[in-house]
């Protein structure tokens, strides 16, 4: 089993169903070290039925006052590959990260946002 932070679609009860045939029990935490902001959608295929032009995004920062809130699931090695598919459609990237709580989890950020922290970046 493996920790999975999210801060966006992966808490919406549709999305969890339709991505993991299941809803998924977690609790609140936050991230640190980022602030929230957007990330433009790319591919047309990645809204499609909807009208968005954005998908919210983490920003890293590196200030340990800045936290980002959100809900840490606890998931199968299958549901995390699953999640992956999710997030790579819309440019996403897993990247491991130490949560407020002290605990360990993976999140997603979107590939322009990870490439701009490492490990060593942890507040």
């Amino acid at each position: 089993m493996a920790l999975l932070f999210s801060y966006g679609t992966l808490q919406r009860l549709e999305v969890q169903r339709a991505t993991f045939g299941r809803r998924l029990e977690g609790g609140p935490n936050e991230i640190l070290g980022f602030e929230s902001s957007l990330a433009e959608i790319e591919q047309h295929e990645a809204a499609a039925g909807t009208e968005k032009r954005h998908n919210v995004n983490l920003t890293w920062n590196g200030r340990r006052e800045s936290r980002v809130s959100g809900t840490v699931f606890e998931v199968a090695d299958a549901e995390l590959a699953a999640a992956d598919e999710y997030e790579r459609r819309a440019s996403y990237t897993r990247v491991s990260r130490v949560l407020a709580s002290g605990r360990k989890a993976w999140v997603y950020l979107h590939i322009r946002s990870a490439g701009e922290i490492r490990e060593s970046d942890a507040p």
